[in-house]
């Protein structure tokens, strides 16, 4: 970034009514890299219970549940234990490499998992295609760093709207495209690869949002990392002075060096660690929630669940993606621009709280004695208040990130910290969700340690989510790296 646009985005920041215009020829290709992680992630969700069941590892349907939570933590553990490495090379060779390299691997190891004939090989192949998922904390980083005060706000805002974007797409193309030569005889009928390997086409086709990232990164991509900017003298003066309050402006700045572990360790202030603590909880609820609620919609409803094949459970879960174009476009930047990050944070824990708590539609339903389509109707209700309370979560927990990060060095490591908190969760939320959903669709117990228990526990940890979010300053909704917390 040159002296003349930085001084154009500093004079741009102060000014509240001005917005700098967003470089879209740039932003568009990190967009564009971003969607890979999602339908990479979501895919699999509407297949994984008739995957795990086909793969005949399991003795009872009541145990599919446990087993599918195990492969859907493969990817989150790898990519918890890789994440941060990805973001702190990041912050040595540069944004751009970083994600490149990351979508290669990412390519390969999704297509591999396709020719999944067994459970061992598909755990393997989606825990290589974990260890590759490292370009979204890389990608808000490069974001951070192309933003100013003005337009920091709508630029984070995208990010989720791409996530939303990518798991309703993924979802779909995992739900419609699964199995497609006993689904749609008539055109795949004949191809003999797809009869052998299942879901072998809905990866490829998956994997089209991989390569045009990777297209994107290659040809409209450049780097965002600036380290040979000069240092004036008041710059070093306000160095010296943090380095004294906080282990994070190192002497490496000035010539010395320390080791990478005590780097990221100096990340964790008291302010971030609650930032950090309260977006590993709503992601827990999340990831819970990702894991369980493909198996409730396909589980027998006898067993507690709605019964859909993987094409309802599918069209379930991209129909709240509708929403979140508006909200995420033209909602959320004015609610952020009025409010604060902070204020719309804690508005969105509290509209998703209930509607884990109330997640069981079909039991009103039943009770009542409504016909089926009314069951849809209040299904898609819930989704979509609790997508809107994910839009305002999600994008403003970004921007709080950013915010506490003492300096803009660290972006990279700080965003692959907060990826890694976040992979961790992912990693406990199946196994927990899977298990919780097992015990009690298999014990005869009553509300809510029936096949309510889940969805409750989801409820709870949203809640207790929102109570440390109220523990945070109104400081955080400033971005200013580099000032002592």
């Amino acid at each position: 970034m040159t002296h003349a646009s930085r001084t154009r985005n500093t004079e741009n920041a102060r000014d509240p009514k001005k917005e700098t215009p967003l470089p879209w020829g740039q932003l568009s290709a990190l967009l564009a890299v971003r969607l890979a992680e999602p339908v990479t992630y979501t895919l699999i969700l509407p297949f994984v219970y008739e995957m795990v069941k086909n793969f005949e590892v399991v003795k009872s349907p009541k145990e599919v549940s446990i087993y599918a939570g195990i492969l859907l933590m493969s990817y989150s553990f790898c990519e918890a234990a890789t994440t941060i490495h990805w973001g702190t090379l990041s912050d040595r060779i540069g944004r751009r490499p970083t994600i490149l390299i990351s979508l290669i691997g990412d390519l390969a190891t999704f297509v591999l998992f396709g020719l999944s004939k067994s459970f061992k090989w598909a755990l393997v192949t989606r825990s290589l295609n974990g260890c590759f998922a490292g370009n979204s904390a890389v990608a808000r980083s490069a974001i951070a760093e192309m933003a100013d005060d003005s337009n920091r706000p709508r630029m984070m805002a995208l990010l989720p709207l791409i996530w939303n974007v990518g798991a309703a797409g993924g979802a779909a193309i995992g739900g419609l495209l699964s199995d497609p030569t006993n689904k749609y005889p008539q055109i795949f009928g004949n191809f003999k690869v797809f009869r052998i390997f299942p879901y072998l086409l809905p990866c490829m086709v998956g994997s089209v949002a991989t390569a045009v990232g990777l297209i994107a990164g290659l040809l409209k991509l450049k780097e965002t990392l600036v380290t040979d900017q000069p240092i004036s003298e008041s710059e070093i003066i306000d160095e010296g002075e943090l380095t004294e309050i906080s282990p994070l402006v190192t002497g490496s700045q000035f010539g010395e060096t320390k080791p990478n572990q005590e780097s990221i360790l100096s990340l964790l202030t008291p302010i971030s660690k609650r930032v950090l603590l309260t977006n590993a909880l709503m992601c827990l609820v999340i990831a819970m929630s990702d894991q369980v609620y493909p198996i409730f919609a396909a589980t027998e409803p006898s067993d507690g669940g709605l019964g859909f094949g993987t094409r309802g459970v599918g069209f379930s879960l991209i129909v709240s993606g509708i929403a979140v174009i508006y909200l995420q476009l033209s909602a959320y930047p004015q609610l952020e621009k009025n409010y604060g990050a902070l204020q719309c944070y804690q508005a969105g824990l509290k509209i998703m709280t209930p509607t884990f708590i109330f997640f069981q539609p079909e039991t009103w339903l039943n009770y009542a004695g409504f016909e089926y389509c009314i069951l849809w109707i209040s299904l898609i209700i819930l989704l979509l208040v609790r997508i809107t309370g994910n839009v305002l979560a999600f994008t403003s927990v970004n921007l709080l990130v950013a915010n506490v990060t003492p300096s803009k060095s660290k972006l990279g490591a700080m965003n692959g910290l907060q990826q890694m908190c976040i992979t961790c969760v992912r990693i406990i939320g199946p196994l927990l969700s899977g298990s919780l959903w097992s015990w009690s669709i298999k014990h005869t117990m009553p509300y809510p340690f029936n096949s309510h228990l889940a969805w409750v526990t989801c409820g709870l940890l949203m809640l207790l989510s929102w109570q440390v979010s109220l523990r945070l300053p109104s400081s955080v909704n400033i971005f200013a790296p580099g000032q002592s917390r």
